[in-house]
């Protein structure tokens, strides 16, 4: 069973906007002949690699929930130009929502087992509600 990463998207309201940052770094890199990966820069790198890297996600927290996934490519730690280490998350481009969760804010990423991590929608199930309705919903654990 893979090990997934959760992490707080930090300055996103909403997961049309998260997919905007995607696709605008998709563009960025086709222009530039680069492969069509998403990275993320943190600053610690996961030492459990192998097992996040055998399937596993990095669940994305927006607005307190736990709203979207994306697979998790490659972990490659790095040291910036002023000597701190630091740490690529190698994503999918493609985001998958998953069911609503709520979650507390926290620093970082935490490690996240599959037992914990919230579904994904069904495939053709209509998410038509209202952010603050599904929110409430989340907290409720109604939806």
């Amino acid at each position: 069973m893979p090990l997934h990463l959760i992490k707080l998207a930090v300055g996103c309201e909403s997961v049309k906007e998260l997919k905007g940052w995607v696709a605008e770094r998709m563009a960025t890199a086709k222009k530039k002949g680069l492969p069509l990966r998403h990275v993320h820069i943190t600053r610690m790198t996961p030492k459990r690699d192998g097992e996040i890297l055998a399937g596993g996600s990095l669940y994305w927290v927006i607005k307190g929930n736990v709203q979207v996934r994306q697979r998790l490519l490659g972990i490659r730690p790095f040291t910036d130009d002023e000597g701190i280490s630091r740490c690529r998350l190698v994503l999918d481009p493609k985001l998958v929502a998953t069911e609503w969760q709520p979650k507390r804010p926290f620093q970082g990423w935490r490690y996240l087992e599959t037992k914990d991590a919230p579904p994904d929608l069904k495939a053709g199930r209509k998410d038509d509600l209202p952010p603050a309705l599904r929110a409430e919903l989340a907290q409720l654990g109604l939806r």
